[in-house]
């Protein structure tokens, strides 16, 4: 396969020092260039094409959520991948609602950022523990702050197909649901990360959904799991 081309922005020297000796090793990985704020990363990425963009969040003008909202706009292909020291319902909210395909907290290890970046481009979305239902509670605001209440009776010629999955199907949905990559999740249940994005698949198929946070979103609401 491929190396993965990766463009980072950062706005604190430090940090982006840090971020580029972790991950400059890693021989999936092609480090394209850096940023240090979003005009200037806009400019670069325009220029060289990554597959995915490391974007810091609180960036001092123009900030992550606007880097990402433009990048997805001109370049869809192009997977963001959200960094930040705070744990911001809000503004996780708005990088997802931008087209950011996850979000870490600084200070995750590189094996973790690394899988992150990995899940993303191949078409996965990178949540951390607890966001399902806040982000439930944020698509979908009538929803109880616990359990959904069951849905009133409907006709019978009306009534909403059950949706089923599979045991291994729900473990997995689970598992990402607390925030687990592909590969650990693999590493828990003992298949390989391939069969995880086949399990998946099959899941997004039946959910009739297209991400890990929409089906996790639906698996809560539709009551398949609980977080």
């Amino acid at each position: 396969m491929d190396r993965i081309k990766l463009f980072v922005v950062e706005d604190q020297a430090k940090i982006l020092k840090n971020q580029l000796k972790l991950l400059e090793g890693v021989g999936d990985l092609e480090i394209l260039g850096s940023a240090m704020s979003g005009e200037e990363a806009l400019s670069a990425i325009e220029e060289r094409l990554p597959d995915v963009v490391l974007c810091d969040l609180g960036l001092p003008e123009m900030s992550g959520i606007e880097v990402t909202r433009t990048v997805k706009a001109r370049h869809p292909s192009i997977e963001v991948l959200i960094f930040t020291i705070f744990d911001e319902e809000e503004k996780v909210l708005e990088a997802i609602r931008a087209g950011a395909a996850g979000y870490l907290l600084k200070g995750a290890t590189a094996d973790k950022i690394v899988e992150a970046i990995k899940d993303v481009r191949a078409g996965g979305t990178v949540i951390q523990p607890s966001l399902a239902r806040r982000l439930l509670r944020h698509f979908d605001p009538a929803a109880a702050p616990n359990r959904p209440e069951p849905a009133a009776p409907k006709p019978a010629l009306a009534v909403e197909p059950k949706v089923h999955l599979s045991e291994r199907e729900r473990q997995i949905l689970e598992l990402i649901a607390k925030g687990l990559s592909n590969g650990e999740a693999g590493k828990i249940l003992g298949i390989t990360t391939g069969t995880i994005r086949t399990h998946l698949e099959n899941i997004y198929e039946k959910l009739e959904v297209t991400n890990r946070v929409e089906a996790v979103t639906e698996g809560i609401r539709k009551g398949i799991i609980e977080v």
